[in-house]
């Protein structure tokens, strides 16, 4: 069984096809700024050199077919005939309510994720695009769509729940979501495996580190709190997303600075976190060299990013009565050295401590970088979105057959 793993944005598809005979990527790839002038087409077999194309891609409907093109091209492609591929999986950002699973998509379906749009009008959109353009494009082949939201679904109610009045949560499902559903699932099956211990038996926290970040705690294998909610923006902060900060703010700025609600949007979600503080970049590679370099900002900044993670791993752990294990992941996560070192600095209290020749010695894969004798381990683990997604196509299209 083949299955094409789609993530689509506004103006990109993200994309993997990946083999569930061995779970290994056949191809990866991206297509970027669809839509506009200068589309560049990104192809990666498993076992060939990379292959970058540049054109005109007006939608997703063409991104798609250029995407399957490759995939079938006698030089770049690694399937012979459209046939191969099995199903897709898409990965979809939110799920409401409704949707607490994955779940073959129908035009029943649908209508009711396109019902969703108002909780996640700037992703929703772009997922319901890239469905619809595969359906067109795959004609016949089955469709599935995972949820980021459906891991956080077993919250209980005084997690998910606002102080603002009830009726609004009713009327409106104003409460907390939380997102990067997949990864945190598979990189806390992943590091139980790699402590040898049954996952119903730890409490752990995971930090999903990357442009957009999130942390979630997991007890037992239920996520029972997580730090993103309605929307991505709120939590961490993060590249360009302010995460939080007191609601009265933004209103205050758009009296004193005459902000339209659109305007005051992008202030948070674009122009905020690490990029606003630093006025240099949303990359933490980037603020790391210029911090070493004396730039006050960049330090600020960094100070912020990595205090707002400690305040977390304390929450967390109140919430659970303790905690087993703290899982890094994402492109932060698990290249950053720095920042795994200096958001752990000064939790030996709660039995965190980080080794400092295991931190630096990571390079890769799964490792444990606690200290020996630490009572926490702290496990940096690569996350696979991609597969987790993958695994859910195939689970429910086997349901189906049934």
């Amino acid at each position: 069984m083949k299955i094409l793993v789609l993530n689509c944005g506004s103006s990109s598809v993200k994309y993997q096809m990946i083999d569930m005979k061995t779970e290994s990527a056949l191809a990866v790839g991206k297509v970027e700024r669809i839509g506009m002038a200068g589309s560049v087409l990104t192809h990666k077999p498993h076992d060939r050199p990379q292959t970058v194309i540049s054109g005109d891609i007006l939608d997703h409907i063409q991104a798609i077919d250029f995407i399957i093109s490759m995939l079938l091209s006698p030089n770049h492609g690694v399937i012979k005939d459209k046939g191969e591929i099995t199903a897709v999986g898409h990965r979809v950002v939110h799920g409401g309510e409704q949707f607490t699973g994955s779940v073959l998509v129908t035009p029943d379906l649908m209508v009711e994720i396109k019902s969703l749009i108002t909780l996640a009008p700037l992703h929703n959109p772009h997922n319901i695009r890239g469905i619809t353009a595969a359906t067109q494009t795959l004609h016949g082949v089955p469709q599935v769509a995972v949820f980021d939201t459906a891991f956080h679904h077993r919250m209980p109610p005084h997690a998910f729940i606002y102080g603002i009045p009830y009726l609004l949560y009713k009327k409106y499902s104003i409460r907390r979501y939380g997102f990067h559903g997949p990864s945190h699932f598979y990189v806390s099956q992943r590091a139980a495996e790699a402590l040898g211990r049954p996952i119903e038996e730890l409490k752990m926290i995971t930090c999903h580190l990357g442009n957009g970040a999130s942390m979630a705690a997991i007890d037992g294998g239920v996520s029972v709190d997580t730090s993103m909610g309605f929307t991505p923006l709120e939590g961490l902060m993060m590249g360009t997303r302010s995460g939080d900060c007191d609601p009265a703010i933004i209103l205050h700025i758009m009296a004193q600075e005459e902000l339209s609600l659109h305007e005051a949007n992008t202030l948070l979600n674009k122009h905020s976190g690490l990029y606003g503080i630093s006025g240099l970049s949303a990359d933490v590679r980037e603020i790391l060299n210029a911090a070493g370099e004396g730039h006050p900002n960049a330090k600020l900044a960094l100070e912020v990013y990595n205090y707002r993670i400690k305040k977390y791993i304390g929450a967390y752990i109140a919430v659970m009565g303790g905690l087993d294990a703290l899982v890094f992941t994402g492109g932060v996560g698990e290249n950053s050295m720095d920042i795994r070192r200096d958001s752990c600095a000064g939790l030996g209290c709660f039995g965190i401590k980080v080794d400092e020749a295991k931190n630096r010695a990571h390079k890769g894969g799964i490792s444990d970088i606690a200290a020996d004798d630490a009572k926490v381990r702290v496990v940096v683990v690569p996350t696979n979105e991609e597969l987790v997604i993958a695994r859910e196509t195939q689970r429910i299209i086997g349901e189906k057959k049934k």
